[in-house]
């Protein structure tokens, strides 16, 4: 079982911008040094929700100031950028860490991003297809053309070749993020494993590991093939002497956050949109996740492990909203609940 600590750089009530993305950087400093697994980085912009433009610029610093860690996006925007240009940085932190680099793209939202950033509703509606193909396509061959509806191109060279790992083989990970059965069939075809968001409950996620492995084994690969597919569960997790003090915890800091964070969101064509109660949401997650004692917390990530087969999680630790706190949160998983799964 491997697991990671899932890094908003959230802005909570009354916080600075650097002050979230300092929180950020030392998440994942203490991670290391907790003997998690991994750290996964959202991308977000123009809200406080999180404070993070570029998920795979704060990868490149975070590969270069640790040794052991895995470092992901979760998730890189794929309609905000051009495919090769996200290919190129891809490779790039593959090969200068190691092969430490795994990438989590995803198709974002109807954000007023796609006005900003030029890429439009369509890319949002109707290219990410096309884009991940292309990206693929990028990190697997040696040169890429391009003829589609929305990228066409001469052939040209890939550099650098991310298949050109020293002691290695292959390029990045790449990691999908899916919230609907469209999102699911992309990946299964793909043979990509899957990232599923933290407000799924084991029951949902159970299902949707079971229709990647219909349409992967469809789509031409074996059975073992998809049974080791590595998909990934988000999570969140608040460590605490028991389940009522963890609870409590979050329930005070998280709210603020969320009601702040997501009313920001704007769409990019006036589209109503919902917002999840704040303290209902909050409350949801700590009854899904790990959140409480050290023993409650192993046997949740292992109940989800049986439920679902999935053994790589992506953890919220940052709940809390304050420094200090979210770095005994990690240290604490690193000690007292780690060595219970292993």
């Amino acid at each position: 079982m491997r697991v990671g600590a899932f890094v908003l750089a959230a802005q909570f009530p009354g916080q600075g911008q650097g002050e979230a993305l300092h929180r950020a950087v030392r998440t994942a400093e203490v991670a290391e040094e907790a003997g998690l697994d991994s750290v996964w980085l959202a991308e977000h912009h123009f809200v406080p929700y999180g404070t993070c433009p570029s998920a795979v610029t704060l990868a490149g610093l975070l590969l270069g100031r640790t040794q052991r860690l895995r470092v992901g996006t979760a998730v890189s925007v794929l309609p905000n950028t051009h495919p090769v240009a996200l290919g190129e940085q891809a490779a790039l932190l593959h090969l200068l860490s190691g092969g430490r680099f795994s990438l989590g793209v995803g198709r974002g939202g109807p954000w007023v991003d796609l006005e900003v950033f030029g890429s439009g509703l369509r890319a949002y509606e109707r290219d990410f297809p096309e884009s991940l193909d292309l990206l693929l396509r990028w990190l697997r061959e040696s040169r890429v053309s391009a003829d589609g509806e929305r990228y066409r191109f001469r052939e040209v060279p890939v550099v650098p070749r991310p298949d050109e790992l020293i002691g290695g083989s292959g390029g990045p990970e790449v990691v999908v993020a899916c919230t609907s059965e469209k999102s699911v069939r992309l990946a299964a075809g793909h043979g990509l494993p899957m990232l599923l968001g933290m407000h799924c409950g084991d029951e949902e996620k159970a299902e949707m590991v079971a229709l990647w492995r219909t349409h992967a084994i469809a789509a031409g690969r074996t059975p073992e093939e998809a049974d080791s597919a590595g998909h990934v569960s988000a999570g969140v997790a608040q460590i605490a002497d028991d389940r009522t003090e963890a609870t409590e915890t979050l329930v005070k800091a998280m709210p603020g956050w969320l009601r702040e964070g997501l009313e920001a969101h704007v769409t990019v064509d006036g589209r109503h949109r919902s917002m999840r109660d704040p303290v209902a949401y909050t409350e949801l997650l700590c009854g899904l996740h790990p959140v409480g004692s050290p023993r409650l917390a192993a046997d949740r990530l292992a109940a989800t492990a049986e439920r679902t087969g999935i053994t790589r999680f992506a953890l919220l630790v940052e709940g809390s909203g304050d420094l200090a706190a979210t770095e005994e949160n990690v240290r604490r998983i690193g000690a007292e609940v780690l060595p219970q799964l292993r």
